[in-house]
């Protein structure tokens, strides 16, 4: 016998296998199996995970995109409630300043007759009006605007129109025309 050892001249039906070695290498086997199939699901687990990961991304941007558009929705409607408050109390208080034209005219009418009587409380009212936002027009000597003044009496005269004399007081609330002023024209 010679100390050379070629596995070439080896044939399974030559080699004996015992019991012992026959039960490991099975379960050796199936250990290989478990582990590739570990592997298999691993990947498959990875893969899974990987797709969840990216689909939970788009949701959350998903709902991202929805809450910023809610955010947005709010503060424009905050702003529009907010302007149409605004707009809600000057339009009361303007009517509320056309209630006290009378009285506003009745004072200048009272002040014409007797000025040191009525004069503190003509200025108070008229103070505390403009402080609010009323504004007297002043129309003597202005070219006639049909926008502010209403035109009851006409001279003739040459040229444009012209406010000769203010009959009635005309009244701005906040820049708007609250009452036109009555007024003699020439021209």
């Amino acid at each position: 016998m010679t100390d050379d050892f070629d596995p070439a001249d080896l044939h399974p039906e030559d080699i004996e296998l015992s019991d012992d070695l026959t039960s490991e290498m099975l379960r050796l086997r199936a250990l290989e199996r478990e582990a590739a199939d570990a592997a298999e699901s691993a990947d498959a687990a990875e893969s899974a995970v990987e797709h969840d990961v990216e689909a939970l991304l788009a949701e959350r941007n998903s709902f991202k995109d929805i809450a910023l558009r809610l955010q947005a929705d709010f503060e424009n409607y905050r702003k529009r409630v907010a302007a149409q408050h605004s707009d809600d109390i000057d339009r009361a208080t303007g009517k509320l300043a056309g209630a006290l034209l009378p009285v506003l005219d009745a004072c200048e009418a009272a002040f014409v007759q007797h000025p040191a009587e009525i004069e503190p409380l003509f200025n108070l009212l008229l103070g505390e009006l403009k402080k609010q936002g009323l504004e007297a027009m002043h129309l003597d000597g202005q070219p006639f605007d049909p926008a502010v003044a209403e035109a009851v009496l006409h001279e003739p005269g040459d040229g444009e129109p012209v406010v000769t004399e203010v009959l009635r007081s005309g009244y701005r609330w906040k820049g708007k025309v609250l009452r036109a002023a009555m007024v003699k024209v020439q021209g």
